[in-house]
């Protein structure tokens, strides 16, 4: 119980630096903004219907969260660059 606890925890503060940095790259506009905008849309898609099947296939709640967490870790790394 405390694991998923801490997951869910973990993954909104680091959603929040996520979208920190997202913002600060659309601010900025241009072609990088752009791309980002179309990135960010694509992600969440795939994401969304990724974690449904897991769900639909037995994936235990936490498990997908643990996903959402190394997806969100991945987009901090590539926008601090």
């Amino acid at each position: 119980m405390f694991g998923t606890w801490y997951n869910l925890n973990m993954l909104a503060l680091e959603s929040q630096q996520v979208v920190f940095l997202r913002m600060m790259k659309l601010a900025s506009g241009g072609q990088d903004a752009q791309r980002e905008a179309a990135l960010m849309m694509s992600e969440k898609m795939d994401a969304a219907s990724q974690s449904s099947l897991r769900l639909a296939g037995g994936a235990s709640f936490d498990s997908v969260v643990k996903n959402y967490r190394k997806k969100v870790r991945a987009n901090a790394r590539r926008l601090t660059r």
